[in-house]
């Protein structure tokens, strides 16, 4: 291999890493209150630069390049949170591995919403996928806790501070409870229909989140995905439908493909308990 394709493949190299590097640190700040702001400034500072460095500028391109490392420092102070959360996914498993284990996932909501419905306790929960809830998790009771039937019951448990409102799931995660969501002005529906199935079409609706709704009247139990309801789902059918739209979706992409595989042979438990 001569001299020249060393160097091809080392720049493409370089490049790959770069890119994996920038995709994961916008996946860590996206939805959060410092991320549209942070990423304009560094656009800002990136043009004044070039434009800078273009007209020989030396004096403010000095200027701009320590205000890059005060950037940085900045960063880590602001998304403190993020950083800690990502920290604490990298040394809980292997760093390629840090996409959910959406089957996990999936098995630990079927169980917990089969409980709920057989119990008749009324609940509402909001799988985030791609467009993020942040918003609406920081407006509720912050938890940041492992997915859990047993959380899941603490959660909707009748007359707990947190029964009313809804629970937000970011991949194997519980971000909020007691969270507020938006109702649908849909005129088209049945007027017997009650607030927690209006809520999860609303929700559906605004965003691409799955959401799971279960009856307190009849325990039955609803899916709400892109404004349309999956009503009256048996836990199979439930376990089916989530499957279709968490794993599957996942695994449709091009790093779910690269990283199914190793997933299943490095798949993290979700604490259990039913």
């Amino acid at each position: 291999m001569t001299e020249v394709h060393v160097q091809y493949w080392r720049a493409a190299l370089e490049i790959l890493i770069l890119a994996m590097g920038i995709y994961f640190i916008l996946r860590l700040i996206r939805g959060t209150r410092g991320a549209r702001a942070l990423i304009g400034l560094v656009a800002l500072l990136l043009f004044l630069s070039v434009v800078s460095d273009a007209l020989g500028l030396h004096t403010i391109n000095w200027l701009l390049g320590h205000f890059f490392a005060f950037i940085v420092v900045a960063s880590v102070v602001i998304f403190q949170p993020e950083l800690r959360r990502a920290l604490a996914q990298i040394g809980s498993g292997p760093i390629f591995f840090m996409v959910s284990n959406e089957r996990a996932v999936v098995d630990a909501l079927v169980r917990a919403a089969a409980g709920l419905s057989a119990r008749r306790v009324g609940a509402i929960v909001a799988i985030e996928r791609e467009i993020s809830l942040r918003t609406l998790s920081e407006a509720g009771v912050h938890l940041d806790a492992r997915l859990s039937v047993d959380l899941m019951d603490q959660i909707f448990y009748p007359n707990s501070p947190l029964h009313d409102g809804g629970a937000i799931v970011q991949n194997d995660r519980v971000l909020a409870a007691a969270c507020i969501f938006p109702l649908t002005q849909r005129a088209d529906l049945a007027a017997s229909m009650g607030t927690r199935h209006r809520a999860a079409i609303g929700l559906s609706e605004e965003t691409d989140a799955v959401v799971i709704a279960v009856s307190e009247e009849t325990g039955r139990i609803t899916v709400a995905c892109e404004g349309a309801l999956s009503p009256g789902l048996t836990p199979e059918d439930l376990r089916a439908r989530l499957t279709e739209l968490l794993v599957g979706r996942s695994e449709e992409s091009w790093l779910g493909k690269m990283s199914a595989p190793l997933r299943r042979f490095f798949r993290p438990h979700l604490s259990e308990s039913a």
